[in-house]
């Protein structure tokens, strides 16, 4: 039974005309990949700011096909197998799987209390020869200092891959996130800043890593890439348009997610701008009620981001406040609300399932959010007064 909630994370995610560009594909009946997807593909590949784009079936797809970018035996200087990947211990499972899929290993990094993103300082103590990439998780809408973090990278000669499934349309210094690094993924998952009730996209700047990523999406093929005119000379007898030229997936998006996932993008400043508003009247709104007693604490942004909001996160700061206790209540008063990702991934029961070679004091802020964290939805539609009420007084009186 699926529970109503009063306060969705995200509520009428679809307008009309969203709705209606997703019908008008079905009655084309042609709801494969072809024109929609194209067009958006080149549209948000330009207004993100990178060269290429292309869609995937998921956020967590976007990111299978980064990490496998990187290890694919078209890439010259691939990843070799066993390589390091410096990853944030808050992070969501398929920013971690991928890594383990490709035959690389994690090197957890903690974050930081009041950002929520990776540790920026503690980065090049875990930086080793073996060490090729950073996987990179932008949370909830903002990012870690860049300016900083593209300097290791460079210094070490290390690939970024930016997951950017919970911040699109962010900027660190007036550049896109997701667009830092040698790739960069998004999710259009429903509360996502932009749904087409699942999707995502991916972003890169060369032209090969563009045509590895999409052999991958669609199965290994050669099938509309540079590959495919040297293969298929090589192999005469075989059809072209199924050339198998490495390991790949299917991963394709329909075009009915294409369809809604482009009308949506292009009201995203505004969906992001509507947002901000809420964030900022919830908060105002909760210091200054009468109830008020510093019981929350709230993200700090940096004077470079611009950020876009997908939650509002909350830490628990009253240590009377037991946080298990108070979700449950909260959500039996109908407001739903989620962890900060997944907490601390190596306090997860799958995590189990490898020999990771941490220790969990090293990850004092990963636990301590994950002890105290937690984040409600933030809507694309204002807030009304009397939701606005509603949540102020349910998160301020509750009986601790």
């Amino acid at each position: 039974m699926i529970k109503k909630f009063k306060y969705n994370l995200l509520s009428d995610a679809f307008n009309k005309k969203d709705i209606k560009e997703g019908i008008k594909v079905l009655k084309s009946k042609k709801i494969t990949i072809s024109k929609i997807t194209r067009n958006f593909e080149k549209y948000f590949a330009k207004k993100i700011g990178a060269k290429y784009a292309l869609m995937t079936n998921s956020g967590s797809s976007s990111n299978l096909l980064a990490l496998s970018a990187l290890t694919n035996p078209l890439n010259i200087k691939k990843v070799p197998p066993g390589s390091e990947v410096i990853i944030p211990a808050i992070c969501w499972s398929t920013s971690l799987w991928p890594i383990i899929q490709n035959n690389l290993k994690p090197i957890f990094v903690d974050v930081k209390i009041d950002t929520f993103n990776i540790d920026i300082d503690k980065i090049e103590k875990e930086i080793t020869k073996k060490t090729k990439a950073i996987m990179i998780v932008h949370v909830l809408g903002t990012s870690t200092n860049m300016t900083k973090l593209m300097q290791i990278a460079k210094k070490y000669k290390l690939d970024l891959i930016e997951d950017t499934c919970e911040s699109l349309g962010a900027t660190y210094d007036k550049k896109k996130l997701g667009t830092f690094g040698r790739f960069g993924t998004y999710s259009f998952y429903y509360s996502h800043q932009i749904t087409s009730g699942e999707g995502g996209m991916i972003v890169c700047n060369d032209l090969k890593d563009y045509n590895i990523l999409k052999s991958l999406r669609s199965h290994g093929w050669s099938r509309d890439t540079i590959f495919n005119k040297k293969y298929s000379k090589k192999y005469k007898n075989i059809d072209d348009r199924f050339l198998f030229i490495g390991p790949g997936y299917n991963l394709r998006p329909t075009e009915i997610q294409a369809a809604i996932a482009f009308n949506q993008f292009k009201r995203l400043n505004q969906m992001i701008k509507v947002r901000s508003n809420n964030r900022n009247k919830i908060i105002n709104n909760l210091k200054k009620n009468k109830n008020w007693d510093n019981q929350f604490e709230f993200v700090m942004i940096d004077k470079k981001i611009k950020p876009s909001w997908f939650g509002l996160p909350i830490l628990i700061k009253n240590k009377k406040i037991n946080k298990k206790k108070f979700l449950e209540k909260i959500s039996k008063k109908g407001i739903e609300n989620r962890p900060i990702i997944s907490g601390n991934f190596l306090n997860q029961p799958a995590s189990k399932l490898y020999n990771f070679n941490i220790k969990k004091n090293d990850f004092k802020n990963s636990n301590d959010i994950e002890k105290r964290g937690f984040f409600i939805g933030l809507h694309t539609k204002k807030i009304s007064n009397n939701e606005l009420k509603y949540i102020v007084n349910n998160l301020l009186n509750i009986n601790y």
